[in-house]
């Protein structure tokens, strides 16, 4: 018995040990460079499907394109600083020509990725790379004022999971990502036509050496049928699905 009460402290010390190395984090201390590189000519290609409301917002439709992000040109912010110029070229598929579209612009800060969107500043990543690592994405976006069309967006927590983490898209392979949970909440009684809801759901996963590879966005608020009136989704109500297929 005495020997066994000698043994208790160390076996409980090795215990404790193992169990700190279960709760070990995945750290991945790369750079914004390596999630993100940006260099005056590389693309990506990606398939896009665009969830759009039709007929005053009573009816829902899918449509499928293809859009290419092109790294067109170092230029400067108007905060001044070193940032990269991006045009999307859409088309509807391989036998179609690229026709220019949009236009974005990208920022390094060194400890953050800032991507500017139809004059909407997002700061898309941020070190470190671990697991459940969070920020405040849409913090330079009006998402307060009264009259703001981006309510939705305020507050939200962009999260880190599965770094380094390998998926497929498709029939590639991709060894180390890592993925962006923005926001995923649902209120009221979504798939109701009697009822209201709103949805808003966000991810991105970025792949070590290319960058962004797929997004998934979707907002939606339904208002129900009022006397006289039938149920519809309201205006800015969309979504939007991006898959990687190649780039270079």
């Amino acid at each position: 018995m005495k020997k066994f009460f000698r043994l208790l402290p160390l076996a409980m010390v090795l215990l404790a040990f193992n169990s700190c190395e279960d709760k070990t984090e995945t750290l991945d201390t790369a750079t914004i460079s390596d999630y993100s590189p940006l260099v005056v000519g590389k693309y990506i290609i990606y398939n896009l499907d665009s969830t759009v409301y039709r007929n005053f917002g009573t009816s829902l439709e899918v449509r499928s394109y293809q859009v290419k992000h092109l790294v067109d040109a170092q230029i400067t912010d108007n905060l001044g600083r070193p940032s990269y110029r991006i045009i999307r070229y859409i088309r509807y598929d391989a036998a179609h020509p690229w026709v220019g579209d949009a236009t974005f612009l990208a920022t390094n800060t060194g400890n953050g990725l800032e991507l500017v969107e139809n004059n909407m500043r997002y700061i898309k990543l941020r070190t470190p790379f671990r697991d459940s690592y969070s920020w405040k994405g849409n913090t330079h976006i009006d998402t307060y004022s009264l009259n703001s069309d981006f309510q939705y967006m305020d507050d939200w927590d962009y999260t880190y999971d599965s770094v380094n983490a390998p998926i497929k898209l498709g029939n590639i392979n991709l060894e180390n990502t890592i993925k962006v949970d923005q926001i995923d909440e649902v209120a009221g009684s979504p798939g109701n036509p009697a009822a209201y809801y709103q949805i808003n759901y966000s991810t991105e996963k970025y792949a070590k050496g290319i960058g962004l590879v797929y997004r998934e966005f979707f907002h939606t608020v339904h208002q129900p049928p009022t006397p006289g009136n039938g149920g519809y989704f309201e205006e800015g109500s969309y979504g939007v699905k991006l898959t990687m297929i190649d780039h270079n």
